[in-house]
């Protein structure tokens, strides 16, 4: 992923997980701060040898907001909201990323560069246009399904549009 998707210093993956989908149990009934550490372990070793920054999606009850360092917040002048994301409200993978940081807030929303999705927790929301799906070789983690995303600058009409005028029959049209 972070080869496909460009990854590296600066760039932003917005990651939204589910532990109860990882744990085999529907979407916000069994949430487990010991697999969010597990994961979240993962994220920052290859956070770090990548130099990318992960943002952590909060779940519905929190609106979707995303846990982040404060200087990461302050550099790209995002919105700062009010809570502390616990398990039953915010899931687990937020809270347990809130706790490993040191200077953590709650951004809005954000335009990430890419995103992981762990467990359907719809992370789409706060992808760049125009979002490029990644189909990983791990397309499960524990129970949990595995999608990603990374993005690009938009191509006006797509790759098929033609950006210049064809060569003319010397008729003065384009026939």
């Amino acid at each position: 992923m972070s080869e496909a998707g460009n990854l590296g210093p600066g760039k932003i993956l917005v990651v939204g997980a589910s532990t109860s989908e990882v744990a085999g149990v529907r979407i916000g009934t069994g949430g487990a701060l010991e697999v969010a550490q597990q994961l979240l372990e993962g994220i920052v070793q290859v956070a770090g040898e990548k130099g990318f920054h992960p943002v952590y999606q909060c779940c519905e009850h929190l609106n979707r907001s995303l846990v982040m360092e404060r200087s990461l917040l302050e550099k790209l002048g995002l919105r700062e909201v009010s809570a502390v994301p616990i398990p039953g409200a915010g899931g687990s993978m937020a809270a347990a990323a809130y706790r490993s940081m040191a200077d953590p807030v709650l951004a809005e929303t954000v335009e990430a560069h890419a995103g992981i999705d762990i467990g359907e927790t719809l992370i789409g929301m706060h992808l760049r246009r125009v979002a490029v799906p990644f189909r990983p070789s791990l397309r499960y983690i524990g129970s949990a399904r595995v999608n990603a995303a990374w993005s690009r600058p938009p191509l006006i009409g797509g790759e098929r549009a033609v950006y210049r005028t064809p060569e003319t029959s010397g008729t003065g049209n384009c026939d």
